[in-house]
């Protein structure tokens, strides 16, 4: 059977629903976080694939969970609009999913974010939406706005900031935060280098967009700030490893969760993985629209440029590190996670056997939230 990289293009309306299905019944990202009934539902509903159907499909499910998350505030049943918020925000996330390149995807995506942040503030422990200011450059963003949550009855805890990849950005973090949050640790969600709320185009120097929060977490007298870790998911693990080996100092752990290093950033790499079967659409557009590249001589020009072993970094030291993932990824090769354990200091390797991007199973976050509870004890 071919895989996706062997396709000649796009997926067609009828392989796209039997793709989600299957993803629906595992619960696995994207379809993990919506209600399973009525995910089918749409589904089944689904016109196209175009910006437009596909926004509408999702949106329309999206605000009748809205409706539902009102008429439980005005009755004052807080647990109840706490879980049709998160639904509400869920839908909205498909609507604009995997970025929103088309009107329509972009306001979802607001009401994505205007459902999150409702939800927040019912949520256990609750979700805090924190923005200081951004020193960018002519055309880029002025502030970066992040999600904070505390542990609950823990003075000065320790704190991992982390960050998603090209689809799944900070609202997606949520399992991961709630699972660190029992453990004592507080957690801090900012969008990847040009996704989401981020203020900047992915490129060479991105990690400049996350220094500032680290000064931040050191500054404000919130943490201890000696305890902490970063990961970065799937593309964003690239920017954990990167960040890892520039200032080993200033963390105590970090996890690269799926990201590349090398050999995701070549041209052979690069026309593999345009339909990885992992995939569901849009994959190139999504890497795209991250690095502001316009055409697909930009976009292969872009990735070029992000290599960390032509950077020279990876003989550098670096924070003990975690690099997790499937070992059947075909949207970042398992070729990076072995150039990283052959350069600079030792690191911890978790593969899981017959798994693909980011290795899904239930058993995923559960080991990364035990791998960095013993690096921050």
């Amino acid at each position: 059977m071919l895989t996706r990289s062997e396709h000649p293009g796009p997926r067609s309306i009828d392989d796209a629903k039997k793709w989600m299905l299957a993803k629906l019944e595992a619960r696995v990202h994207p379809m993990g976080l919506t209600n399973v009934a009525a995910t089918k539902e749409v589904i089944a509903e689904l016109r196209g694939l175009d910006g437009a159907n596909w926004a509408a499909a999702w949106v329309g499910r999206g605000d009748c969970y809205a409706g539902e998350a009102r008429s439980a505030e005005n009755r004052g049943d807080d647990a109840a609009a706490r879980d049709a918020w998160y639904q509400a925000y869920a839908f909205y996330f498909m609507g604009r999913f995997p970025c929103p390149n088309h009107p329509d995807k972009l306001a979802s995506y607001q009401k994505e974010l205007d459902a999150y942040r409702r939800f927040g503030r019912h949520a256990a422990p609750k979700i805090e939406v924190v923005s200081i200011p951004f020193a960018g450059r002519d055309g880029e963003g002025s502030e970066i706005t992040f999600y904070v949550r505390m542990p609950v009855d823990v003075e000065n805890p320790p704190v991992i900031v982390m960050w998603g990849g090209v689809d799944a950005w900070k609202e997606e973090m949520t399992i991961l935060t709630e699972g660190i949050a029992k453990h004592g640790i507080a957690t801090i969600a900012l969008d990847n280098v040009g996704t989401g709320q981020s203020p900047i185009m992915a490129g060479p120097d991105g990690e400049r967009q996350f220094i500032p929060l680290f000064d931040w977490v050191e500054r404000c007298g919130r943490f201890d700030a000696a305890r902490m870790a970063i990961v970065g998911r799937s593309f964003g693990g690239y920017w954990a490893t990167k960040l890892a080996h520039l200032m080993p100092e200033r963390f105590r752990a970090a996890v690269n969760w799926g990201g590349g290093a090398h050999f995701m950033f070549q041209p052979d790499w690069v026309e593999k993985s345009r339909y990885p079967d992992s995939y569901l659409m849009e994959l190139v557009e999504t890497r795209s629209r991250m690095l502001g590249a316009t055409t697909d001589e930009e976009y292969i020009e872009g990735f070029r440029q992000l290599s960390l072993l032509d950077q020279g970094l990876l003989d550098r030291p670096c924070a003990p590190m975690l690099l997790i993932n499937g070992k059947d990824d075909t949207q970042c090769p398992i070729r990076d996670i072995e150039l990283l354990t052959e350069h600079g200091d030792p690191k911890s390797v978790r593969l899981f056997l017959g798994r693909g991007h980011m290795g899904f199973g239930p058993d995923t976050v559960p080991t990364i939230i035990r791998w960095l509870s013993r690096q921050l004890v």
